[in-house]
């Protein structure tokens, strides 16, 4: 593939031909706002955050879903991109509870960020806002549409997995949300808990519940660490706390990897100095279970008694 050559804010970059503005501005250390961007998921171009000024066009062109030719020359920060960002920020806060400072995903939200960049901040007005409908019936999700800001990248990745798809877009304009299947509880529905549309989601619309009231984001030491439960070796960090591993997060499921409740309840048997209480769906119900069931181990384990008592001559009555 041939290489092009082009300026963005004055710096000049050389990246391969179809490379997205985005993607060749982080060559040269240039940030562009995003929401519903991610280079492991399809490109939609939604937010329209990433808005940029290239020299020639009329219109200002979305930097996720553009493409560089040879000679390109962009504005990233011009005062034109910078009040379209702001209005969109404020279009979205807008629309948002003013939770921040009680917000789990607070240091960590996008939106947080981007308004705090901008200068953009919450304001009272008479217009309706998002619904408050939060799904608590999961132990392992938390689902709340107020906060969610339409990115559709939870959409998007939970359809890479074939036997999964279970999140949708439902209704339309102001009415749109995400669903699981037609419009279930998370438990109700054919959610497998595996976390992917969690370790996507730009703010607070999806939260790890397993993981909420231990610690705000810049408490905690965090050690990445591989899952070891197949092939796939999954990566997940290990949140510590006073000396103390406290809980376990999923990270984004690049390179094909597809994350699985598996192996999530593994890592944190693992490495939690006190596990959490596991939980199994059974007929669109979840269940408080036993450790060995939720890592499927009940047939070695028993293997491993009966040897143990051929081995010794003792019979184990636990």
């Amino acid at each position: 593939m041939a290489n092009v050559t082009i300026t963005i804010d004055s710096k000049k970059v050389t990246v391969p031909s179809g490379t997205f503005i985005i993607e060749a501005a982080k060559e040269v250390g240039i940030e562009i706002p995003a929401l519903c961007y991610d280079p492991n998921l399809e490109v939609v171009g939604a937010c329209r955050l990433c808005l940029v000024e290239v020299e020639g066009s009329r219109k200002l062109q979305t930097a996720c879903s553009t493409k560089v030719w040879d000679g390109m020359v962009v504005h990233t920060r011009s005062e034109r991109v910078v009040k379209a960002r702001k209005e969109i920020l404020q279009l979205l806060l807008d629309n948002h509870p003013n939770d921040c400072l009680t917000c789990q995903k607070a240091g960590e939200c996008l939106l947080q960020k981007y308004a705090y960049e901008y200068d953009v901040k919450f304001r009272e007005h008479d217009g309706d806002r998002r619904p408050a409908l939060v799904d608590t019936s999961s132990p392992y999700i938390l689902k709340d549409d107020s906060k969610c800001i339409l990115c559709g990248k939870c959409v998007r990745t939970c359809a890479q997995v074939a036997d999964r798809q279970v999140l949708t877009f439902a209704n339309r304009g102001f009415n749109t949300r995400i669903v699981a299947d037609i419009d279930l509880s998370l438990e109700e529905s054919s959610c497998v808990s595996c976390n992917r549309c969690v370790t996507v989601c730009p703010v607070g619309a999806l939260l790890d519940k397993r993981l909420m009231g231990k610690g705000r984001p810049w408490e905690f030491e965090i050690k990445e660490v591989k899952c070891k439960v197949c092939e796939y070796g999954c990566d997940f960090e290990v949140l510590s706390r006073n000396g103390k591993n406290v809980a376990v997060r999923a990270k984004a499921p690049s390179n094909g990897r597809p994350l699985c409740l598996k192996g999530r309840l593994t890592t944190e048997f693992i490495y939690l100095d006190e596990p959490y209480t596991p939980y199994k769906k059974e007929n669109g119900e979840f269940k408080e279970t036993t450790w060995k069931e939720a890592l499927g181990l009940d047939n070695i384990i028993e293997k491993l008694l009966d040897k143990e008592e051929i081995s010794t001559g003792v019979e184990y009555n636990g």
